[in-house]
């Protein structure tokens, strides 16, 4: 066929019948370019995300997709490869293949085919069982360094972030030391939620009424997005917040001019906070009341929103 198409190009002048071969290798050169850019492309979309990790939670878990997808390959390339070279192998104008109606079994042929899909499974069924114990999100991380308390309290549509030991909050911005474990206690006001940071890992449900927990860390300084993978309301494109991670001493002097910004987070102002709202900015409180986030990990506060109210 390439032949034909060939030789159809030669015989019709430049301007007439199907295309000119001028025009064919125009096409050709820009296939190829198209054919370079599109790799680029894909590639360059995993600067950010699960696939971009800067921490050891998600380093880990790059790992693991990464060696799950090579192993699913290691079956899915050659049943693709078969069966391409089975429809070439049995066409119709192939007199070397053998028609053969009333074949119906093989031993070898059964063998292959479940023994082996059974090993894939029992090998993928074993790396998930080991590394899903390994990453338990309240599985505390192995560090030198003590690790840092910070309680999250997921409100309709926002985040607040209260740091205990540091008695302070924020809210849609979160402040780390780098290289310093992160141990996160989690909860909700009114609709279970989901707490995601993709560059350093696992995700973690927030539900009212209960407390979850989850180990991260940040190896790299920088500004990483986190957000909300769990639709929660009206709101909830608009749940996102940033990750800031510095030096040990930023991050002391970050805390000193949050403080000395001041501002009071107790039971009053957590109740003017909780109210639906969308797309706030970040906002900081030097204060906050100790009992708050048990306060509201209990169910004590209650929060109730008609549709109106929400809007």
């Amino acid at each position: 066929m390439p032949a034909k198409i060939a030789r159809l190009f030669k015989i019709l002048p430049p301007g007439r019948g199907i295309c000119a071969a001028g025009e064919t290798e125009q096409y050709g050169s820009m296939t190829a370019k198209l054919a370079l850019v599109a790799p680029c492309v894909m590639l360059a979309s995993c600067s950010e995300g699960v696939l971009d990790p800067h921490g050891p939670v998600g380093l880990s878990e790059r790992l693991i997709l990464g060696d799950a997808t090579a192993v699913m390959l290691a079956v899915v390339v050659p049943v693709i490869v078969l069966t391409l070279v089975f429809a070439w192998w049995f066409r119709a104008d192939n007199r070397l293949a053998q028609y053969r109606p009333d074949w119906e079994y093989s031993g070898r042929i059964e063998l292959i085919v479940w023994a082996i899909p059974a090993l894939l499974i029992a090998f993928l069924g074993g790396m998930a069982w080991i590394t899903s114990h390994d990453l338990d999100p309240p599985k505390p991380l192995a560090s030198k360094e003590a690790p840092l308390e910070i309680e999250v309290v997921s409100l309709d549509w926002r985040w607040l972030f209260i740091y205990p030991g540091q008695g302070i909050a924020t809210v849609n911005q979160l402040i780390v030391p780098v290289g310093v474990p992160i141990h996160f206690r989690l909860t909700s006001t009114s609709v279970m939620n989901s707490f995601f940071i993709p560059q350093l890992g696992s995700q973690i449900y927030t539900m009212p009424g209960m407390t979850t927990q989850l180990n991260l860390e940040a190896d790299q300084a920088g500004t990483y997005d986190g957000l909300s993978a769990q639709f929660s309301g009206d709101g909830f494109s608009d749940m996102h917040f940033t990750v800031v991670a510095t030096s040990p001493g930023q991050f002391r002097q970050w805390l000193g001019e949050t403080r000395a910004r001041g501002g009071a987070l107790d039971r009053a102002a957590y109740s003017d906070l909780s109210k639906p709202s969308h797309a706030v900015e970040s906002l900081s409180f030097g204060q906050v009341d100790p009992q708050l986030f048990g306060t509201v990990a209990s169910g004590a506060i209650a929060t109730r929103w008609s549709p109106e109210e929400a809007r």
